[in-house]
């Protein structure tokens, strides 16, 4: 498989898997409805872990461009792929968000309530406060790619069971740090997503939050690069 397609397709295996728990927790009439936060925690790992486990070996699984960054950034892969990752990791959270919607279009016309039809799609802070928000992302993301940075590193390399401890820490994230703003710590998860609520026909959504959108944009490239700049750092 091409590095370009695996990222496509671990891409859409995340967010069709992590959305699509999301999706079976909050919407009506759906067999897992009101399973919580915990159900959703887990869904997110084991999501993450079939996405990095079906595509390592094709284009190293980083399936979120502040992954890719900060591995340019801590000199692990070439500036000159980061772009094309990054593009493609857009259109896999595009791909997954849609297939999510083909599952539960049905269950989307159950569900009165907009800002539940956007949450499946997109993150949202419990409380509104863009710095603490976006605080929230940077530190989220932070633990992540320090986490990444280890387990891409060859003193620590598990093989193909690298995407077990990646899936760990992902639940880790979820159910320490994941109360504020759902913990996106992800650009394709969140902005891939929050672009086809946008786009489609969904009965009764309402507006896709476009003044929050930066925060798990911004605060995930952030974070991941200053976990780069401390990995470099220390290696110094």
């Amino acid at each position: 498989m091409h590095p370009l397609l695996g990222e496509f397709v671990g891409t859409t295996l995340v967010v069709l898997l992590g959305n699509g728990v999301v999706a079976n927790v909050i919407l009506n009439k759906t067999k897992g409805h009101n399973g919580g936060l915990i159900v959703i925690t887990v869904g997110w790992a084991m999501a993450v872990f079939v996405g990095v486990f079906t595509v390592a070996s094709a284009s190293g699984a980083h399936l979120n461009p502040a992954v890719t960054v900060a591995l340019a950034v801590a000199g692990k892969f070439a500036w000159s792929d980061v772009s094309g990752y990054v593009a493609v990791q857009m259109l896999g959270g595009m791909m997954g968000a849609f297939l999510v919607w083909l599952v539960y279009r049905k269950h989307f016309e159950q569900t009165p309530c907009g800002d539940t039809k956007l949450a499946v799609f997109c993150t949202a802070p419990a409380i509104r406060n863009i710095f603490g928000n976006l605080v929230s992302e940077v530190i989220g993301t932070f633990v992540l790619v320090c986490g990444v940075l280890s387990i891409a590193s060859p003193k620590y390399g598990l093989g193909a069971l690298d995407a077990l401890p990646v899936a760990l820490l992902v639940m880790s994230i979820g159910v320490s740090l994941g109360g504020t703003t759902g913990y996106a710590i992800n650009p394709a998860r969140d902005l891939g997503p929050r672009l086809m609520h946008a786009l489609l026909p969904i009965p009764g959504k309402r507006d896709s939050d476009w003044g929050y959108a930066f925060v798990p944009v911004v605060g995930s490239l952030l974070g991941g690069t200053l976990a780069a700049l401390l990995y470099v750092f220390q290696a110094v």
